[in-house]
């Protein structure tokens, strides 16, 4: 254990910090919800309930100078306690948290994975990507315009909406495989999203590697489509083919040029390795391909980040300023391309992995290190559901909560659990998340295998979307579709928020966004 502890610093202190450029971390120690409505630009949510899962994810070298902040509630002179007592040595907290920096004149924002929003909004203003407006979209559907319409979100949110016809081509995959998906140069192609970004970014990766078809983003996407008054298909699940696309060697000569022009660096799997190991710099080792590839084997170490996903939600992934990003797949097409959109986003100092899988690979699921996690007690679905007078307490996210629940159970975040008493069993889709609450409840077990073994022992799941109220959603910042009122003034107001937010990163001044 670390003797070091927590210092206070100004605001005025970490604005120097990161203008200088220097290595930094701003944690944000509330939950996602909280942190969602109002927080510093470059301030990375790394909630109290998840600190053991999430924080050396995110800060892979405790030499690395780490701010934590709050609302002012006292959340982040804990974690910067837990932080110090794990061995971090450059540990601060920022004084009177978020309402101090407001106070000072810096700006907050509202929102999450504000950065990658911002960038995709400056890359919009920048290259001067082409969109089309959902009357203009049904209208060339209606002409029988030669074109496809690509929708650029994972298949988790595909499957919930998307506009009538679409295929599901998350944007990480979109360079790599668009040669056989369209290949006639006059097919026009049309990126979707749910509102703006993933759309202006998908279809701005295409132009950028220089397909040479008509290219253009859904203005608002989804969201603009049904406030146009259209009907977005649900439930469905068109995607890709699986496996090498025919036309991968096209598509390395394109995101070659593009990764170049924009400084990322190729490395050998030795290199990758090393740099790895290097303790004098923060390294993050990413694989960016889709799930089931990264299961199937890995360089060891290496986190799955896909790559439209990594882009669009960089704070999940990398917390440093000024670290050193190393990027992998399986013939650098994917990799090259994620790593110059983060080049131009933060200026990261980013690597290509060659031969990334000719050696030994990891396979399975990601696991965090997490050396605190006991071993609880377990209970098995039918044994709980034969049991009586039991308070299941469910840790799933809250929007999770509503989908589908054990009939009875109650939601809770970790550390803000209600006052219980009798027997209790935590469920957690996290097996992690699930040990750690119940070391913290006396007598408290675990449901093994959570919500999903509950499910295939056949045994009943209810679903209630106001539970909980939307008030209630610490730990989700509510989307429009989200809520259970104003979807509609919501979805208004996300889109003028995207839209308005390059402005307020130039008034911010801290995101020199291309400029790197």
């Amino acid at each position: 254990m670390s003797s070091v502890t927590s210092v206070g610093i100004t605001p005025a202190t970490l604005k120097a910090w990161i203008s200088a450029g220097s290595e930094l971390a701003i944690l944000d120690a509330r939950e996602e919800g909280e942190f969602g409505h109002g927080h510093l630009f470059w301030a990375v949510p790394c909630p109290l309930s998840k600190k053991e899962l999430r924080a050396r994810a995110l800060l892979p070298r405790q030499a690395t100078r780490v701010v934590c902040v709050d609302g002012g509630e006292g959340h982040a002179a804990k974690l910067a306690a837990w932080l110090s007592s794990i061995g971090y040595t450059d540990v601060h907290v920022l004084q009177g948290g978020t309402p101090a920096w407001a106070a000072a004149g810096y700006v907050v924002f509202t929102g999450v994975h504000v950065p990658s929003k911002a960038f995709g909004e400056w890359a919009e203003h920048h290259y001067g990507t082409e969109s089309v407006d959902p009357a203009e979209l049904q209208a060339m559907k209606d002409s029988g315009q030669d074109m496809v319409i690509l929708d650029s979100r994972p298949m988790d949110e595909f499957v919930k909406m998307t506009i009538p016809g679409a295929l599901n081509v998350p944007g990480g995959e979109l360079a790599y495989r668009i040669g056989d998906l369209v290949p006639k140069a006059g097919t026009t192609i049309v990126i979707n999203c749910a509102g703006r970004t993933r759309s202006i970014m998908g279809a701005e990766s295409l132009r950028r590697a220089g397909v040479p078809n008509r290219i253009v983003a859904l203005r608002n996407g989804t969201m603009g489509w049904e406030l146009a008054g259209f009907q977005c298909e649900r439930g469905v699940t068109r995607s890709y083919p699986a496996g090498t696309p025919a036309s991968a060697a096209l598509a390395l000569q394109r995101a070659s040029s593009f990764a170049a022009e924009n400084g990322v660096k190729l490395i050998s799997r030795t290199a990758a390795l090393a740099m790895l190991a290097d303790d004098s710099r923060t390294t993050y080792g990413l694989d960016v391909r889709a799930a089931d590839e990264y299961t199937a084997g890995r360089i060891h170490g290496f986190r799955h980040a896909p790559g439209g996903q990594l882009v669009q939600a960089t704070d999940q992934w990398i917390a440093v300023r000024g670290a050193r990003v190393i990027l992998a797949d399986d013939d650098t097409v994917r990799a090259r391309m994620s790593g110059a959109w983060l080049r131009q986003m933060g200026g990261w100092e980013v690597y290509v992995v060659q031969g990334a899988l000719d050696g030994p690979l990891e396979t399975g699921p990601w696991k965090p290190v997490a050396p605190e996690v006991p071993q609880m007690p377990t209970v098995a679905p039918q044994a709980l559901a034969a049991e009586t007078g039991v308070t299941v307490v469910n840790l799933a996210l809250s929007m999770h909560h509503r989908a589908g629940h054990i009939p009875g159970s109650i939601w809770a975040v970790r550390g803000r659990l209600p006052p219980l008493s009798g027997p209790v069993v935590v469920v957690s889709p996290d097996p992690w998340l699930a040990h750690l609450a119940a070391a913290e409840i006396p007598g408290a077990r675990v449901l093994e295998g959570g919500l999903a073994a509950w499910r295939k022992a056949g045994l009943p799941v209810v679903s209630d979307r106001t539970t909980p109220p939307d008030e209630a959603c610490v730990d989700w910042y509510l989307r429009p579709y989200d809520r259970n009122s104003g979807i509609e003034a919501a979805m208004h107001a996300y889109l003028s928020w995207e839209i308005d937010l390059v402005h307020e990163v130039a008034r911010d001044g801290d995101a020199r966004f291309g400029a790197w």
